[in-house]
């Protein structure tokens, strides 16, 4: 069981460390410290859904109905050139230093709005969580739950490590360039993988 748990947390944080647009987003939100802990909560949870419904078998109900990624796939990446072109343009528009207090906080509903979107509007994650980690899992037969269990802790971790662990580079985004820099970056991720889901790659 233990072989089980571990494999699946070695699969799911080799995955979801690639940078992403619910990664970048993550980040951000450490980095402004904005309703951290619950963006982290709803990811966490939204990987709860998708990694055991895809080790308990979801996956055939997306190889009947294609069309319903398709949807995901150009709705996904709409969202993705209008976020990044937003955050190209704030790149530009910034001179203010990230600080703790003051300024336009982003809403809470707002932020777990964006996260859901960031999050389930993006194909790649069902065919990573659904389709990939749930395939692996069959592997393991009566240990697949202690395989996707694994899988969901090594997402845990990683929002968490993400989320808190970026306020230890607060110092260094209290310069006006840092920020612009970072929204630059995030930007051009968003327009990376919007190309990337219109591409169908």
């Amino acid at each position: 069981m233990l072989q089980a748990f571990a494999a699946g947390f070695a699969l799911s944080m080799s995955l979801i460390l690639a940078i992403g647009a619910q990664n970048a987003f993550v980040l951000r939100q450490g980095l402004r410290r904005a309703h951290v802990g619950p963006v982290i909560a709803l990811c966490c949870l939204s990987e709860a859904i998708l990694i055991f419904s895809g080790v308990a078998g979801f996956g055939v109900i997306t190889k009947a109905a294609p069309w319903a990624l398709e949807v995901m796939r150009w709705g996904g990446a709409v969202f993705l050139v209008i976020y990044g072109l937003r955050s190209l343009r704030a790149a530009f528009a910034n001179t203010e230093a990230l600080t703790t207090e003051g300024g336009a906080v982003q809403s809470l509903r707002t932020a777990l709005i964006t996260t859901l979107i960031l999050t389930w509007a993006n194909p790649h994650v069902y065919l990573d969580t659904v389709g990939l980690i749930g395939a692996v899992s069959t592997t393991y037969e009566a240990g697949r739950w202690f395989f996707g269990a694994g899988a969901l802790s090594a997402s845990c971790v990683f929002f968490c490590v993400l989320g808190y662990g970026a306020r230890m580079l607060a110092p260094f985004f209290a310069k006006p360039k840092a920020w612009a820099w970072l929204d630059g970056f995030v930007g051009i991720t968003m327009l990376i993988l919007a190309t990337k889901l219109a591409l169908g790659a």
